[in-house]
């Protein structure tokens, strides 16, 4: 390609509304433009990226048994109504109507469409297992797109479904996409960390995310520096510090003026927080919400996401004054002795775990400017669910060995999920199954697997650059070579003709930048902002030492190799025979 005929340009400034190193390389490289807020178009040199992206998801996906498929993006709302998603998934899932006023949403994901077909295409064990896959544009209308291809409303997605006779042969099946995911990150040159995760709207049992760790990742993990346990942080367990444990005391309420913090109570009664519970109020997204107690250790935070897969996978928000009041707590002062819901405020409690971990707590007395001594859980209290709530910290000691926990920045590359039965099963009553070796109708087992194209891309550029631009690695660069000529006519220019023409029919990828009226500086500049992994300049002065400088990418040195082992098809000195 003639960078005198290309399309796109590169920027010299920095877009003021480019944050992430990836959004402002990709961005003055040429590589993307924006059309609205998190919606980009890929200009050539981006495409060709992207492409190779794809096709390196294809090798992986075909390796482990894939047949690649499309799916449509816009879907009927029945599809999504009878997984149960439709009400389930926040406002980033995109509604609409058409112009007969049916309900339809664009896709942020296909498990409904590959369990539709499944209906259909599928009846009997013997079509089982299989695995399809495409890729196919998403859209998730996020409340703030950022990052440019990072965290994009509308992107990319390579997106896998497997499907199962049982749970055996999911587990059997699910390590091999594990592994087709690390070489597709491999092949990327990237250096990926596996979390456990939680499954959010997915639904399902086991999940895993891969990670890249990056200090502007939006993604938070706990890495463990003992036995190397890693975890998102709305699924990380951690060893919950032992508490006070004394004979039971007798209920006592103490006057604590003026005190409505954790500490500000702990300070004034004179014990330490883990010796208190703190209230914490939420309710469900509901047309009739459900109030949500959640009561913890005060030593301790909730975990939302753990609080909502506690309750089913329910949407929470923050409870409003008025809700926490009407079951009888007091904001501030709230215990859970004593709240009582009702058919018009019906309130749930739930506790972490770590409330019978010590003894004789302080508790709120749902009594202004008075909390109570010695309340203990079971004697006192109950809560409707007893479960791990808690958020994970830096620094707390991980539960499986004696190590200490880290917080972590990072993006998530890829998510792998066991699905289980959860959208053949549950269908309203109308499960999708298959006929077993023993004639028996069962539900169909189901895995999915998700990358985002963009975002990986995105993740590579965070990895690979340096101050001058994008490093892309061999495998997914948009050109092998950056040949540039400095001079208009003349020898130089016909030389640089010739090792073009010699090149491209060699099978090299080439980008040329015959642009005849810019300076070295600038080719070279953009150059090193496109990053290819090599890059040949054809000049007098290189001519004058008998042949062409070549300067890889990544390194400092520059050499002149003579044209005639340019010339030469094998070119083995360079690598770049394919």
């Amino acid at each position: 390609m003639r960078m005198s005929h290309l399309f796109g340009r590169t920027l010299r400034e920095t877009p003021s509304d480019a944050e992430m190193i990836s959004h402002k390389l990709l961005l003055r490289a040429g590589m993307i433009r924006p059309l609205g807020a998190g919606m980009y178009t890929y200009l050539p040199l981006g495409w060709r990226v992207a492409r190779k992206v794809m096709q390196i998801m294809r090798r992986e996906m075909d390796a482990v048994g894939g047949q690649e498929l499309l799916m449509p993006v816009v879907n009927p709302a029945e599809v999504w109504q009878a997984s149960g998603r439709w009400n389930a998934v926040d406002k980033t899932l995109l509604r609409f109507q058409n112009r007969t006023g049916r309900d339809m949403v664009l896709a942020m994901t296909h498990e409904e469409v590959v369990a539709d077909l499944l209906r259909y295409e599928v009846d009997s064990y013997r079509q089982l297992p299989l695995m399809v896959y495409h890729i196919q544009t998403k859209f998730r209308d996020e409340p703030r797109a950022r990052g440019g291809l990072v965290r994009a409303r509308e992107f990319l997605m390579k997106d896998a479904y497997s499907v199962h006779a049982d749970a055996a042969c999911l587990d059997a099946y699910y390590p091999k996409m594990l592994q087709a995911y690390e070489h597709i990150f491999a092949d990327c040159e990237l250096e990926v960390l596996r979390v456990e995760a939680d499954n959010g709207t997915m639904g399902g049992a086991d999940s895993f995310e891969f990670i890249l760790l990056d200090d502007d990742g939006e993604d938070t993990v706990v890495v463990c520096d003992g036995c190397g346990y890693a975890a998102n942080t709305e699924r990380a367990e951690f060893a919950k510090p032992a508490g006070n444990e004394q004979a039971l005391a007798p209920v006592a309420e103490v006057a604590t003026p003026g005190c409505k913090t954790i500490e500000e109570v702990a300070r004034f009664i004179g014990v330490p927080t883990a010796q208190t519970y703190k209230a914490v109020f939420f309710a469900t997204q509901e047309e009739n919400p459900v109030l949500i107690f959640a009561i913890i250790r005060g030593d301790l935070e909730v975990n939302e996401v753990k609080l909502s897969n506690a309750l089913g996978g329910v949407g929470l928000r923050p409870a409003e004054e008025d809700e926490i009041r009407a079951v009888g707590a007091v904001p501030g002062y709230a215990s859970p002795m004593g709240v009582q819901g009702s058919d018009a405020h019906p309130v749930r409690v739930v506790a972490d775990d770590s409330v019978h971990q010590g003894s004789n707590f302080v508790a709120g007395a749902n009594k202004e400017g008075y909390h109570l001594t010695g309340v203990n859980y079971g004697r006192d209290f109950t809560a409707d669910i007893l479960a791990d709530i808690a958020l994970a910290r830096d620094g707390d000691r991980c539960s499986r060995c004696s190590g200490t926990l880290h917080i972590r920045r990072g993006i998530e590359l890829g998510h792998c999920f066991k699905l289980g039965t959860r959208y053949t099963e549950g269908r309203f009553g109308d499960p999708i199954t298959f006929h077993g070796a023993d004639g028996q109708e069962r539900p169909m087992i189901m895995g999915s697997y998700g990358i985002g194209v963009g975002r990986l891309m995105a993740a590579v550029v965070q990895a690979h650059h340096d101050e001058y631009g994008i490093l892309w690695p061999a495998g997914i660069a948009p050109y092998a070579v950056h040949l540039v000529v400095l001079a208009k006519e003349g020898e130089v220019f016909e030389q640089a003709e010739s090792l073009y023409e010699t090149l491209l029919k060699s099978g090299v990828e080439v980008l040329y930048d015959d642009r005849g009226d810019l300076s070295a500086g600038v080719k070279f500049n953009d150059a090193d902002l496109i990053g290819c992994p090599l890059r040949l300049t054809v000049s007098k002065r290189s001519l004058k030492k008998g042949g062409v400088e070549v300067k890889r990418r990544a390194a400092k040195d520059r050499e002149i190799v003579p044209l005639e082992e340019l010339h030469d098809p094998e070119m083995g000195i360079l690598g770049l025979n394919k």
